[in-house]
């Protein structure tokens, strides 16, 4: 199967919709003749024009607002915010109306809406510009999120996405942006709320996110010469999120460790903590581990970001610490 890159695979589910559907159309900063400014959106303004693929002016709060109103009108837009950290300028729009409207017409609108925005640290971005903020978004009911880690997720659950009746929030990671992996031309579907177990392993459950399924994957093929089997498990989406794989992988394993890049306090490993104590406690031999950035802003600096970030030492740490109970 062909290899190509996470940003062509969106590129690729982003041009298939825009032909097969003309209610679709992608709207936002720097989409259009530039082709988005981390290349996703490359040659869509070419090939379909400006009524398809929109420039927007410089505000977070009319993109999403308009693509509400065009989505309760029967379009299917694909708006984006160019980066996450932009996302808290428009937060009525996406919390208190996209979220909000379909429950509160009692079904009469639907609201097929996608929201796509880059996330992550790593490129010397700082604090304004570097945000992992998902677990923000799912505290919200009434949104879906998506959270792909390769360029076959990111592909499937974007077709997923556009065709869903419901406002989609679609993170992507910047660092992964540039990395290659199979993908099939042929148009395909991955559905939410299924996660995708990465590796099997019968020792140590890890449940990781974005760039940080890569990191747990390295860490489990150094640790498997040692003897330690970890299983690695990417949730894909978080809001349907499936528990139900990560409870019966701790059932298996006993030990937990949960990898983010977000912040550690109130974030997406302390959900998934819970859920694990809430329904699996009698199966824990060892305390649930969370790897993840401490609760301050991004660095600049590159060696205070690098320290900052989760890496494969942490994720190292946290296994030798359950393993210690085995």
């Amino acid at each position: 199967m062909r290899e190509i890159l996470y940003r062509d695979a969106l590129n690729e589910a982003l041009r298939y919709n825009l032909e097969k559907d003309e209610r679709v159309f992608i709207m936002g900063e720097d989409v259009g003749v530039f082709g988005g400014i981390f290349g996703v959106t490359k040659d869509l303004y070419r090939d379909f024009g400006e009524a398809r693929v929109m420039d927007t002016p410089i505000s977070e709060t009319a993109i999403v607002g308009g693509g509400i109103g065009a989505s309760i009108n029967g379009m299917r837009p694909v708006v984006e915010i160019m980066n996450v950290d932009f996302l808290p300028v428009c937060l009525d729009q996406v919390a208190n109306q996209a979220a909000k409207m379909r429950y509160m017409y009692g079904g009469q609108v639907a609201l097929p809406m996608v929201i796509r925005s880059a996330c992550g640290g790593g490129r010397g971005a700082a604090a304004q510009h570097s945000q992992v903020l998902h677990a923000l978004f799912m505290h919200i009911p009434g949104l879906k999120i998506a959270v792909p880690s390769t360029p076959y997720d990111a592909k499937g659950l974007l077709n997923t996405a556009i065709a869903d009746n419901n406002p989609v929030m679609f993170f992507e990671d910047k660092m992964l942006y540039n990395m290659k992996g199979t993908v099939p031309k042929k148009f395909y579907t991955i559905p939410f709320g299924e996660a995708d177990v990465k590796r099997e392993g019968n020792d140590v459950t890890i449940v990781a996110t974005f760039r940080m399924v890569h990191k747990s994957l390295t860490v489990a093929e150094e640790l498997s010469k040692e003897g330690i089997g970890i299983e690695v498990i990417d949730p894909r989406t978080l809001c349907p999120l499936d528990k139900e794989t990560i409870i019966e992988s701790v059932k298996k394993t006993g030990k937990l460790i949960t990898v983010d890049e977000g912040n550690k306090t109130n974030g997406f490993g302390s959900e998934i903590a819970a859920i694990v104590s809430e329904e699996a406690v009698e199966y824990l031999q060892a305390p649930i581990v969370r790897v993840a950035a401490p609760m301050t802003p991004v660095p600049y600096g590159p060696t205070l970001e690098k320290f900052y970030t989760p890496d494969e030492g942490n994720i190292k740490e946290a296994v030798q610490k359950v393993m210690a109970y085995a």
